[in-house]
């Protein structure tokens, strides 16, 4: 299913966050959005997800705008893995995931036999079966994120929004994580901070500055040495990666050193 933003703005406190922001997520694309601290990439999640309703502009699921639907059919079109995310109560591990399929269910009706095959499905792909039994409240940060996106799984949405969704994560479960969204069916689209990470498990990358989409297009034609000093103010390389040809960025990590002036001839 397409997701569109179409010319999202959202103001707070007479400041606007996201200004006039356009984006189309192609059916089954992976997108991501980039950018500085404060720059409005998860605000601009916030309104595909429906916790912030944009001040003026539509955000659309295929013909739909998805402020119009119901809160049960907007979540089962959209499924959502914040950074914020947190479950208060020591549920089991089984129990979270198994919240995903609530928007499918009516009252206290129980899982069907598939919808328990889909439980587990989303428990191996993210490494997380041998938790089932535990208490979400015992898990690391990193063991929580994979439950939390098992859980968005499970919703089988047509689409998939996650901020910042490798925070917490060893480097293993990080590119594990970024593999599966590639094969994951839904419409992605993911917030990161790590470029080369974005640059890998992205169709597409949209940069935002202070609320404005600056650049948009495949990784290739984004991540550029002027742009990354432009909106990010550091130095870096763009190489290609060796087995798979996507670019990488190599940081400048120490200062470039300046020129010095010789002694003036006497």
């Amino acid at each position: 299913m397409e997701l569109r933003l179409d010319g999202i703005t959202v103001v707070t406190d007479g400041r606007s966050l996201v200004h006039e922001l356009s984006l189309d997520v192609g059916s089954g694309q992976v997108v991501g959005l980039v950018g500085p601290n404060g720059s409005g990439k998860s605000t601009a999640l916030r309104c595909v997800y429906r916790a912030l309703r944009p001040s003026s502009g539509t955000v659309r699921a295929g013909d739909d705008d998805l402020f119009r639907l119901t809160a049960r059919r907007g979540a089962q079109l959209v499924a959502a893995m914040t950074q914020d995310g947190s479950v208060d109560l020591d549920f089991t591990v089984e129990e979270v995931v198994a919240l995903g399929r609530a928007p499918h269910l009516q009252g206290n009706q129980a899982l069907s036999a598939r919808e328990r095959a889909l439980c587990e499905g989303a428990m191996d792909r993210l490494d997380i079966r041998h938790l089932a039994r535990r208490g979400v409240l015992t898990l690391s940060g990193g063991e929580r994120q994979r439950v939390l996106l098992a859980r968005a799984l499970v919703q089988e949405p047509e689409i998939l929004v996650l901020d910042e969704p490798t925070n917490h994560l060893d480097v293993r479960h990080q590119v594990q994580l970024l593999r599966h969204l590639r094969g994951a069916g839904p419409t992605v689209l993911v917030v990161l901070h790590d470029l080369n990470l974005a640059a890998a498990a992205c169709d597409r990358i949209g940069v935002l500055r202070e609320g404005r989409l600056v650049a948009g297009g495949t990784p290739g034609d984004v991540l550029t040495t002027e742009l990354v000093q432009d909106v990010f103010g550091v130095e870096a390389t763009v190489v290609t990666h060796p087995l798979t040809g996507d670019p990488q960025l190599l940081y400048a990590l120490t200062p470039t050193p300046t020129p010095t002036l010789g002694k003036a001839s006497r």
